[in-house]
């Protein structure tokens, strides 16, 4: 609970109505023209102002930078995006050019990206997929459309197979409840005695009943049938994925079944994976920062101090470095 009324303050609601706990917030004072001068300035410097350019964009929204993006047309003739990819380079390039996109096209990119060409990225895929909420997924399916004029569903089921693509498929038609104010005891009883059922408590295990418990039921309802699970099983939930299925299938269930439970925790374990050598997973890296700035990395870092004992600021400190590396803390906001 500690966490919980700690970031109350800073609770703003998304799209669909989720609470959310950005590290950037919308600018005060915010001038679209200013901001577009001073990059238009930045990018026609002799080697490039970069810091400015960092300075400006890691602190804006991303309907703010969009604004600025407008401004920069109508003053420059030429569009923002181009001009600074032209401009940068590498890994800060990387990060910038993801912040010139919406959330939504974001994550649509990144999903093309995991499944376009030879052989697919399924540790990407399956995180994309099973981390973002149903209003989330809406809204990257309409995106994904518009950009790749492709179905999200048939492409994901395109590029994996089995009851691998049956779970991924089960989560882009989005049909999971909206959280209700009545808790229904009886149907946690009886989810949670069905997920035992059908897994632990007989040979095989019945993956269609998996699925549909596991990408039907709300958050909190999954919570309960969860914390239920146990007094059926001798195992809980995610040791019993562990034993029940095997490869990209467990891996999704496992992701699934974390995202439900504590969902910036899991992104907390993710970043931690990214940087546990030396130098960092700067895809991994790039992409839960830039994706979840204006979702909940601020519950993140706090999640990440909690569990690891250091800040995610001080950790990307040790891992990174350059230009690359402000523009990550730039996202990431003060230490708290």
């Amino acid at each position: 609970m500690a966490l919980v009324s700690e970031f109350l303050g800073q609770l703003t609601l998304n799209v669909g109505g989720d609470p959310t706990y950005p590290t950037v917030l919308p600018a005060i004072d915010f001038d679209p023209d200013k901001d577009a001068a001073r990059i238009e300035t930045a990018i026609k410097t002799k080697g490039v102002d970069v810091q400015t350019i960092i300075d400006i964009l890691t602190k804006r929204t991303y309907s703010q930078r969009r604004e600025t993006a407008f401004a920069y047309e109508r003053r420059a003739k030429k569009d923002m995006t181009a001009a600074l990819k032209a401009a940068l380079s590498g890994s800060l390039e990387t990060v910038i050019l993801g912040l010139m996109k919406s959330p939504a096209e974001y994550d649509a990119s990144e999903i093309r990206g995991s499944i376009k060409g030879l052989g697919t990225d399924e540790e990407t895929l399956i995180e994309m997929l099973c981390s973002r909420s149903n209003s989330e997924l809406l809204e990257i399916k309409k995106v994904y459309r518009e950009l790749f004029k492709k179905e999200l569903d048939k492409d994901v089921a395109g590029d994996t197979s089995g009851n691998f693509a049956k779970l991924l498929r089960a989560l882009v038609e989005t049909k999971r409840a909206e959280p209700s104010a009545i808790v229904d005891y009886e149907k946690i009883d009886q989810d949670a005695r069905a997920l035992y059922e059908s897994g632990v408590k007989i040979k095989g295990t019945d993956v269609p009943t998996w699925i549909s418990i596991m990408t039907e039921g709300s958050v909190p309802h999954l919570q309960k049938v969860f914390d239920r699970y146990k007094s059926y099983s001798p195992y809980d939930l995610q040791e019993s994925i562990r034993k029940e299925v095997k490869g990209d299938l467990q891996s999704s269930f496992l992701v699934l079944a974390q995202c439900i439970e504590n969902k910036q925790l899991f992104f907390a374990n993710r970043l931690h994976d990214a940087m546990k050598s030396k130098g960092a997973k700067e895809k991994l890296l790039t992409r839960i920062v830039v994706s979840r700035c204006e979702v909940d990395l601020r519950k993140v870092c706090g999640e990440y101090k909690a569990q690891f004992g250091q800040s995610l600021q001080k950790t990307i400190s040790e891992h990174t470095k350059g230009d690359y590396q402000k523009a990550l803390l730039g996202l990431c906001g003060p230490e708290e």
